[in-house]
């Protein structure tokens, strides 16, 4: 054999290795990542669901949109739990099937169509927080749809309702100066329970006439302040006396900051001295503030904006309660009224 047809053979033979090599280096690195998504999808769904809240927790997520994660996670894996016969699911039994399953249920059992397009949503987030940490293979709420909710209309106060709410001057105590202050805040800016409770003494410009608010998704905007919201609160300071900068605006009797829990009290218990209504929570004044301005002929994006609404289609609601408005204006204009 010459020396060339020689070189040539033992070339041959060497690329032949090497793509040898190479095809079983394939193979193991293949059967690796095979194995770790295996490793992976054995997880506990439980521990997965605590990862994501704590994840929600550090983004700053409110403590009430973590609860309602928790809730609504922690009722899927105890039903998953109950389908499997598996008092530990996991993450591999997070599947499309599964899915369907507990949004069936939910159905079959009579759950109101809010809360199961919520436990979808909730269902959406937690998988997308798993594909992006590559926990699951491929995310099992794609493709699935909730019930449409039922369009329900807030409830709002009467413009009598609200002059009744306002009609007698609070009383010289600090815990009156403080609870109306709180209902001259929530009516004069349309802001939302948490976006109340979280204000500070140096988020109020006086001067100004306007507050800072951190709302949903730890967004801050700034709301201008009516002339009787701003009264109230300096009647408060000023009866507090010494409030520091960085000290919450609303304290409970202890000095410590005031709990949601009891500004709802205070606020429930004061619509049931002016409404029959059955909805009575600080949203009520939140509705009934947009709902004003929107019958006072207010722009709808100058309410969105106000609100700190995201999307217009939330506040487009209110238009369907904003009647009043339209017929006084028809009865005004039309000849034939």
């Amino acid at each position: 054999m010459s020396v060339a047809a020689s070189t040539k053979r033992d070339a041959g033979e060497k690329t032949s290795g090497t793509g040898k090599a190479r095809a079983s280096k394939g193979v193991k690195k293949g059967g690796a990542r095979t194995a770790g998504a295996r490793k992976r999808s054995g997880r506990l769904l439980r521990g997965a669901v605590d990862e994501f809240l704590a994840e929600l927790e550090r983004r700053n997520f409110s403590r009430h949109t973590v609860d309602a994660y928790r809730r609504d996670l922690r009722r899927f894996a105890d039903h998953l739990a109950q389908t499997t016969h598996d008092e530990r699911p996991r993450l591999s039994d997070f599947r499309p099937q599964a899915v369907r399953r507990y949004i069936a249920w939910m159905v079959s059992t009579r759950y109101a169509r809010r809360s199961v397009q919520r436990a979808l949503a909730s269902l959406r987030s937690f998988s997308n927080y798993l594909t992006k940490r590559r926990l699951i293979a491929a995310n099992p709420t794609l493709g699935l749809s909730a019930p449409k909710p039922e369009r329900r209309l807030p409830s709002f106060l009467t413009r009598r309702e609200t002059d009744l709410l306002f009609e007698c001057p609070a009383e010289p105590r600090l815990s009156e100066l403080r609870d109306r202050a709180i209902l001259e805040l929530f009516y004069g800016t349309g802001i939302r329970l948490s976006e109340l409770t979280n204000i500070v003494v140096r988020d109020v410009d006086t001067s100004g006439g306007l507050v800072r608010v951190t709302g949903k998704g730890d967004r801050q905007r700034v709301v201008p302040l009516g002339s009787s919201a701003l009264a109230a609160i300096s009647r408060y300071l000023s009866a507090r006396g010494g409030a520091s900068p960085g000290e919450h605006l609303f304290l409970n009797s202890r000095g410590g900051q005031l709990s949601g829990r009891s500004v709802q009290r205070i606020v429930s218990k004061r619509l049931r001295q002016v409404s029959e209504a059955r909805q009575l929570s600080p949203h009520v004044l939140r509705h009934t503030f947009a709902t004003h301005m929107l019958n006072a002929g207010a722009d709808l994006r100058a309410v969105q904006e106000l609100l700190g609404h995201a999307s217009l289609s939330s506040t487009q609601i209110y238009t369907h309660v904003t009647t009043e408005r339209l017929k006084d204006a028809y009865k005004k204009a039309h000849p034939r009224a």
